[in-house]
């Protein structure tokens, strides 16, 4: 249960928090695998080989996120794939209610995103939920990804807030690591970031599997 008397700024996650991670893990490890081994002449099998220790050096990195970056790497339309599976984008159940009540209340709700311009401007697109923040922050435009310790003075210093009386929900643990060293007031994790996957366990935070949980007395 959250205070809310005591949240003047909500940080929101946007993939696997508010949107269905399903779309990003099957983009990334099916349906890029399967056009790289389109290009390549290689069979799905040994295009994920080649894919997964490429992607794992990568992660916790702002080129893990750049799409540009992987449309150079992999020679392919990272934006322009996405673009044809566009309709497995999916608002996580009850994140609408959610954010209709934040926006009912006096709080600046920012979303605060790794996600690269390409991805996120489609996703904004499909789902509509721009309204209901007072702005969108990606880790490019500040160069570093919210993983890393200098990304949230950066934040603090752009957007301002009171990092004691600020909520912080996120599906990444390495993330909210991240903001809980820098000070963050309340940290709520994502259990399950992707519905087609099971609930995840997680002791180091606490954490929701339905927004609903938060919405008492916001």
């Amino acid at each position: 249960m959250i205070d809310w008397t005591q949240v003047d700024t909500v940080l929101l996650d946007m993939d696997g928090t508010l949107l269905d991670l399903n779309f990003d893990n099957h983009f990334w490890k099916e349906f890029v695998p399967l056009k790289f081994a389109q290009l390549n002449g290689l069979s799905i099998e040994q295009a994920k080989q080649q894919l997964e220790p490429r992607f794992k050096s990568m992660e916790g990195r702002l080129e893990w996120y750049c799409l540009d970056y992987w449309s150079n790497a992999l020679q392919l339309d990272i934006v322009g794939l996405k673009v044809e599976i566009a309709g497995l984008i999916a608002v996580l159940p009850h994140v609408m209610e959610f954010l209709e009540k934040l926006k009912e209340s006096p709080r600046q709700v920012w979303l605060v995103t790794n996600a690269h311009q390409g991805s996120l401007g489609l996703k904004m697109e499909k789902t509509c939920l721009e309204p209901f923040f007072d702005d969108i922050i990606s880790s490019h435009d500040l160069g570093l990804p919210k993983e890393h310790p200098g990304f949230w003075p950066l934040l603090q210093q752009q957007i301002g807030f009171n990092k004691e009386r600020t909520l912080m929900i996120d599906d990444s643990l390495a993330v909210l690591i991240a903001a809980r060293a820098f000070g963050l007031g309340y940290l709520y994790a994502v259990n399950k970031p992707d519905s087609q996957l099971p609930h995840r366990k997680i002791e180091e935070f606490n954490s929701i599997s339905d927004f609903r949980e938060l919405m008492t007395g916001l």
